[in-house]
């Protein structure tokens, strides 16, 4: 198709952070955005220059979308693909349905992988307890993950052996699962991507991730892999995206065990990891995003600097010496100066109506010609703001 160009209006499906970092970098190149989401204070629903508020299935808020959007794309894989493809008949609409229906079940995913020879973790897909009691000795100790609705650590459970993954089951009311292997792990990394309609790929760094409470912590870039080892999860990134046909902005996570590289996960959208590209690179994801939904050509994904971006979550607005209406403390706004006051931080807060333990509210990106540099500062940062260690 030839290029949408400002100042015509795209639609974006989920009015989380990373739709609100859309909003921000589609206004910014001159478009107009509007977004659909169901709840009244979603922070990219905020920023939009309309905000439909109704379900994603509503399909009477979904044909005023298709009738005021020349192009449509999502935030996040659990937008139902009904609805991506009911949209599609009218518009643009990127990512397709068919390369999100992949990346939103596990057991697709997974898969999806095995047949096109990328490495991933041994599985087994479990839809009844049968499945538990005859899934291979081999893939215990394994971790037992929900199919679908899964992120940050939730639906997920570790199991020594066959009575636990039974029990974890049952916990998950016999929602269909997948059971991994659980693999000795070194390091995890994740690779940002962008993927035009010509098939162009540009990759941002390789970024090195800690988790907490399953939950990303903090994500250093470039990671401290080897050069190959970054190489190689860019190669195999690149290939998932081909192979998907994927148009936009993804993510692909890795393990890292004994030295190789296992697919974890694949995020059809931007990803919290790619948040260091806002400061630290030439274009950042979300430009990319746009620049592949409108037809543009995809823009520089190189870094100008090291980077290590750190996750505020709603733990920090809540003062654990202080009594409270609940168990988490006294709510309060974090003492904002302690970041402010560092040149090289740059921080990012979400819009988000209310803090709560675990719930993303922002994060903050520190930039450094000299990677070392970049950690010290962030860590320090993190212990300044009230960020505890596990």
């Amino acid at each position: 198709m030839s290029a949408i160009l400002p100042p015509a209006t795209l639609g974006m499906l989920g009015g989380g952070q990373l739709g609100r970092f859309f909003v921000l970098a589609a206004h910014e190149m001159g478009y107009k955005v509007w977004v659909l989401d169901p709840d009244p204070n979603s922070p990219a629903g905020v920023a939009a220059d309309r905000h439909l508020k109704a379900a994603f299935d509503d399909y009477a808020a979904l044909d005023q979308l298709a009738a005021g959007c020349a192009a449509i794309t999502t935030e996040f894989e659990n937008v139902p693909a009904g609805t991506l493809d009911y949209l599609a008949k009218f518009v643009p609409v990127r990512p397709s349905a068919d390369a999100v229906a992949i990346c939103q079940n596990r057991v697709a995913e997974k898969t999806f992988l095995a047949n096109n020879c990328i490495p991933h973790a041994p599985f087994a897909p479990i839809n009844t307890e049968a499945d538990v009691r005859n899934a291979p000795s081999a893939l215990f100790p394994g971790i037992l993950k929900v199919a679908r609705f899964g992120y940050d650590g939730k639906g997920q459970a570790r199991v020594a052996n066959h009575d636990e993954a039974l029990a974890a089951f049952q916990a998950f009311k016999g929602e269909a699962c997948v059971l991994e292997q659980m693999l000795k792990l070194d390091y995890e990394v994740s690779v940002v991507l962008a993927r035009d309609e010509h098939g162009k790929v540009k990759c941002f760094p390789t970024a090195e991730n800690a988790h907490a409470r399953g939950i990303l912590d903090v994500s250093i870039a470039p990671a401290r892999a080897s050069g190959c080892q970054r190489d190689t999860a860019e190669e195999l990134a690149e290939r998932i995206a081909e192979k998907l046909d994927y148009i936009g902005t993804m993510a692909v996570e890795f393990f890292v065990s004994r030295g190789e590289l296992y697919v974890n996960e694949m995020a059809p959208r931007p990803h919290n990891s790619g948040h260091y590209t806002i400061d630290a690179c030439v274009t950042d994801q979300f430009e990319q995003q746009v620049r592949a939904l409108v037809g543009l050509p995809l823009g520089d994904a190189r870094a100008h600097s090291a980077a290590v971006m750190v996750n505020l979550l709603g733990d920090i607005w809540y003062d654990p010496t202080q009594p409270g209406p609940d168990s988490h403390g006294h709510y309060r706004e974090p003492d904002w100066s302690q970041l402010l006051a560092i040149p090289n931080l740059k921080l990012h807060l979400y819009g988000k109506h209310h803090a709560r333990p675990g719930r993303k509210m922002g994060h903050f990106t520190v930039i450094d010609a000299d990677p070392a540099k970049a950690i010290e500062t962030a860590m320090a940062a993190r212990k300044a703001i009230g960020i505890q260690d596990e």
